[in-house]
């Protein structure tokens, strides 16, 4: 099993991200095939009490290397990744 992580930037406008990841990019990435799993967090604290570095994260498992590479190379995964421009600030 693999996953992949995506780490979202602090947005400049923290209710048009919520609202744009919610209606409009989770959707997106619902469709994309072969995703096992996966998980949304919203980054509230660090242990030192500084600024999070991030403001989400996103988790998805694939059954291998090879799955995850098909899920992104499909219609719907190409969707799913283009749409990242749309919307987050950063993301790694």
């Amino acid at each position: 099993m693999v996953k992949l992580t995506v780490l979202f930037g602090p947005p400049t406008d923290a209710a048009a991200f919520e609202d744009y990841y919610s209606n409009t990019h989770l959707p997106l990435v619902a469709k994309v095939p072969g995703i096992l799993h996966h998980e949304r967090t919203r980054v509230i604290a660090t242990p030192d009490g500084s600024e999070p570095p991030y403001y989400r994260i996103w988790e998805g498992w694939y059954e291998n290397p090879e799955q995850l590479q098909a899920s992104f190379a499909s219609p719907e995964g190409q969707a799913a990744a283009g749409d990242l421009q749309n919307f987050a600030t950063q993301a790694e």
